[in-house]
């Protein structure tokens, strides 16, 4: 039984790392502000705080590993793990595949370039400053506490819990039937990884003392799969209309932001990351249709949730855009 601090832990894959690790018979301690699910996992110690304001909350005690969820500002991290490298031995730091700026060839590895911000002294976390803010993190944990840090770069991650509307987004859409706007083709390649993969896994590294980098990314599915499985699961008369890139550019459809999971044909390699090393260290991937099917579940059972996102495109715009769309096709015939 290990001794494990986590810094987050009650939210998305965080949430499932602790009940993974309480379910090991791990001593868990929590340590976040309270915010989210603050009722949950009674039997783990918890320690309520700001991690910039109140680090020092974690003074006086050991662990045997740490397991940071929630670092996105160097500065902060460093408060962190400078007050931790003598009290634990493993410093795992949650990072991301946004770390690569650019992803020009399918299955990726670990050795692919990483970002560069032009001004390690920035704070503010933006489309364009994340990966290199997380590549700075990456860098503190590295420097502070070498040969014990574990760097686990995710891609997407997914299923449920999901605090964010990407891939649910479709499988919602999807259940609500009717005529779906889908961008570009059946067999554009999407990626993401169960939280419960992610999380389950990131505790046995723990247990392993591993260290090292690792892409931990689910393997690359067709967007026609994400689809035919959540119609499958929810059993909806929904129907595909299949709508070129060039008119969503014409349109000002953002790729992502409108349209989640799209990322242009010129960037589709960002969808297919490589996860051999991760694999090699013991990550392995529920079937497919238990991530869709968890997303659902979790998006019905919670409809309050649901109600607060405005998603990313709304349906009186889908239904004008396909308008749209058809009208082409038919003057183009």
């Amino acid at each position: 039984m290990a001794k494990i601090l986590i810094i987050g832990g009650t939210r998305f894959m965080g949430y499932f790392a602790t009940a993974y690790a309480l379910e090991r018979g791990h001593n868990v301690t929590l340590f976040n502000r309270g915010k989210s699910n603050p009722d949950a996992f009674p039997s783990a110690e918890k320690l309520r705080g700001d991690r910039d304001a109140d680090v020092d909350l974690l003074r006086g005690h050991r662990w045997d590993a740490v397991i940071d969820t929630s670092g996105y500002v160097p500065r902060v991290v460093r408060k962190s793990a400078e007050l931790l490298k003598d009290v634990v031995g493993q410093y795992v730091f949650i990072s991301s595949v946004s770390v690569y700026p650019n992803i020009e060839r399918p299955g990726a590895d670990e050795s692919l370039p990483v970002s560069i911000l032009a001004d390690p002294t920035v704070e503010e976390i933006t489309g364009e400053t994340y990966g290199g803010l997380k590549v700075l993190c990456e860098q503190v944990v590295e420097s502070t506490l070498p040969g014990r840090a574990l760097i686990v770069r995710p891609g997407l991650i997914v299923g449920p819990r999901d605090p964010t509307d990407r891939f649910d987004y479709w499988v919602r859409r999807v259940a609500q039937g009717g005529e779906v706007l889908v961008p570009g083709t059946p067999d554009y390649p999407v990626q993401g990884i169960d939280a419960r993969d992610l999380g389950e896994w990131i505790v046995r590294l723990v247990e392993a003392r591993a260290t090292g980098t690792f892409n931990a990314v689910g393997p690359t599915q067709k967007l026609i799969t994400l689809l035919d499985t959540s119609r499958q699961i929810s059993r909806s008369d929904a129907r595909y209309t299949w709508v070129a890139e060039q008119f969503l550019h014409d349109h000002n459809v953002s790729p992502w932001e409108n349209l989640p999971l799209w990322l242009t044909e010129e960037a589709k390699a960002h969808n297919q990351v490589g996860a051999e090393r991760a694999v090699a260290a013991g990550l392995t991937f529920r079937p497919f249709a238990e991530t869709v099917g968890g997303s659902l579940e979790w998006q019905t059972a919670h409809p309050e949730l649901v109600q607060a996102r405005s998603g990313p495109i709304t349906p009186e715009r889908e239904q004008a855009l396909l308008r749209e769309w058809h009208e082409s096709q038919a003057q183009a015939k």
